[in-house]
């Protein structure tokens, strides 16, 4: 947390956000107004700014957002020096701070099959990260300077996407102890990419999903992404280790036997990835 600065200047200018009514209720009269605590007058102005950018974007101005919050611009800067600095905040708190520990926990489980940990995984995932903010101020920032996407990306190159590809050889019954190829990388964000989509269905597009649970996309919709990704990992699996089915021209379809498909559909078979696990 930045560290907040004492601003004998902006004190008068502290009113909106310095105090808050209680009513008392009888007369209509309101007991006497309590001054708001520095954290409590920057916490309202960190949870404005993040309604305040996903409305209208990161180019959005902060004289704009002062007025939005009934307070000055001169207040808003005693709290946050610059722009940058309060959209670094923005970004720690939406975003980094949603981060669960658990989630590591989770994929790292030896216990559970591979197709049960990542629909778990991504259902968890999404009910947590993909609400109406979250979405649409990575979208903008997509859209302006990356500086949020390009630290969020790094944040799962280095917390999700080995763990991922670790458990997607496992399910190949590869090892993982070389970098992953650019084919593998692009089924992974095939998978990671799809889940998202829905958040953007919702949040940018309006167009809401056909089941959802109170928490937002339904688990039978992670499952059936997880299970088409493992069956491209097969697929792709299965062309690697027959060169003769690979086709010369990249516009060619690959050639994959009968038999061997219906072998992949099997291995992700329908199942059951909330069940009570037995030890």
């Amino acid at each position: 947390m930045s560290a907040i600065r004492k601003n004998p200047a902006a004190c008068d200018a502290t009113r909106t956000l310095e105090t808050v009514s209680a009513a008392v209720g009888t007369g209509g009269r309101s007991a006497p107004r309590r001054r708001l605590l520095p954290s409590e007058r920057e916490r309202l102005i960190l949870d404005g700014a993040v309604r305040f950018f996903s409305e209208h974007g990161l180019g959005g101005q902060l004289r704009d957002l002062a007025r939005s919050l009934g307070i000055t611009h001169t207040l808003l800067y005693h709290y946050f020096p610059t722009k940058q600095a309060l959209i670094e905040r923005v970004y720690v708190e939406l975003f980094e701070g949603r981060w669960r520990p658990g989630w590591a926990t989770l994929l790292d489980d030896p216990g559970l099959d591979v197709a049960t940990k990542l629909t778990r995984f991504y259902t968890d995932y999404a009910d947590v990260i993909l609400e109406r903010d979250w979405v649409r101020i990575f979208i903008f920032s997509g859209l302006s300077d990356r500086y949020i996407t390009e630290r969020y990306f790094a944040l799962l190159g280095a917390k999700l996407f080995p763990r991922l590809v670790r458990e997607s050889r496992r399910w190949l019954g590869q090892a993982h102890d070389s970098p992953p190829t650019a084919r593998e990388l692009e089924l992974l964000m095939g998978l990671h990419g799809g889940i998202f989509y829905a958040g953007m269905r919702r949040w940018v597009y309006g167009h809401a999903l056909g089941e959802t649970t109170a928490g937002g996309i339904d688990a039978l919709y992670i499952a059936d992404r997880v299970r088409g990704y493992l069956l491209s990992l097969a697929e792709n699996d299965a062309i690697t280790q027959a060169p003769s089915g690979v086709p010369a021209d990249r516009h060619q379809t690959p050639v994959i036997d009968s038999k061997l498909l219906a072998g992949l559909f099997q291995r992700v078979a329908p199942f059951h990835p909330f069940a009570e696990t037995t030890t």
